[in-house]
């Protein structure tokens, strides 16, 4: 059962939310909240949350640095940044803060719901049009390696030591199908089907074998 952490100030808005997310899953469960102090005692109360959407204007403490805060306490948490307006520099700060995703209030439901189901399969998204448009985004994968989270580079490192999915999910004390999730999503961003030609095509980008640590 999917569990997220829906913060914004607007009730009305929460609960569109609420209602849009159930397409996701019918048993998900949506925590909200209103303003940063509350979602911060919610996502250590509940430690196994799957996503937190984060409205970029909050009274009190504003999204990015909120988003910042996030990243210190929860670097495993991934978190959607969603935001009535958008603009490139916008994007751009988010991004580089650690977000996996950003959307504006304006899309349709059934794009949040696929955008949605590709973040919790391990994957970044970030506006098309930002992506062609803009060149600071574009620097976000200048060196022509997939743009990978920090979970899916741990994750690699350990597909280049030879290590099982059993083996990863030990290692990061992940769930199965989480790791599972992570491996896709690593195998999607650099365009192959198996293990072995991720290894291959890591190489080709650079990535190596990571020094033992026994």
């Amino acid at each position: 059962m999917l569990k997220i952490l829906v913060v914004d100030d607007h009730a009305l808005v929460r609960e569109g939310l609420r209602h849009v997310l159930k397409g996701l899953d019918e048993q998900v469960e949506i925590l909200e909240a209103g303003q940063c102090e509350r979602a911060f005692e919610l996502a250590a109360l509940h430690p196994d949350l799957d996503l937190v959407l984060l409205d970029y204007q909050l009274p009190g403490m504003n999204g990015l640095e909120a988003l910042a805060l996030f990243g210190q306490n929860h670097p495993e948490l991934p978190v959607v940044m969603i935001s009535g307006s958008v603009d490139r520099r916008m994007v751009r700060q988010v991004m580089a803060l650690g977000a996996v995703g950003f959307i504006a209030k304006a899309s349709l439901s059934s794009e949040l719901l696929t955008i949605l189901n590709s973040v919790l399969a391990g994957q970044i998204y970030v506006p098309a049009e930002f992506l062609e448009a803009d060149t600071a985004l574009g620097e976000l994968n200048a060196s022509g390696a997939p743009r990978l989270t920090s979970r899916q580079h741990e994750v690699l490192n350990l597909l280049l030591d030879g290590r099982s999915n059993k083996e990863i999910s030990v290692a990061l004390d992940l769930s199965d199908e989480t790791v599972k999730n992570h491996v896709s999503a690593v195998l999607h961003a650099f365009g192959v089907q198996t293990r072995v030609q991720a290894v291959l095509a890591a190489a080709e980008h650079g990535y190596s074998r990571p020094a033992s640590t026994i």
